[in-house]
């Protein structure tokens, strides 16, 4: 088992910023990925962004120059730093996380998830 926790979610002024992390424990951890997707209320949950094991990223195109994923090997941590927050932002972010090197923007292709953290973001 896996477990997932994720913190950083909060109100933010449109063109505001935000930076969520997620800490993975459980077992020993080594050739996985990790990504955050986004549900908005009435909305099927979407790719926002993915890292692979070797540290190449992937992201939706709504979100290109705006986020940022990093990873903490060490820690077992990934961060999403968000900038230029816009309204259509606003949902509740999951941590996923998967035994494979690769990154998939299939939300069955993640084998765990977090609770979720909100992000509002207001105009």
């Amino acid at each position: 088992q896996v477990q997932l926790v994720e913190s950083g979610g909060g109100l933010v002024q449109a063109g505001g910023s935000l930076r969520l992390s997620c800490t993975a424990s459980g077992r020993t951890f080594r050739n996985y990925a990790m990504g955050w997707f986004r549900q908005a209320p009435g909305k099927e949950r979407e790719f926002v962004v993915g890292i692979s094991w070797s540290g190449a990223t992937f992201y939706a195109d709504s979100v290109k120059g705006r986020f940022t994923i990093s990873r903490d090997n060490a820690k077992i941590t990934v961060y999403l730093q968000m900038n230029s927050l816009r309204p259509e932002d606003t949902a509740v972010y999951y941590c996923a996380f998967r035994y494979s090197a690769s990154v998939v923007n299939n939300p069955s292709g993640y084998d765990y998830w977090g609770q979720g953290t909100q992000v509002t973001v207001s105009s």
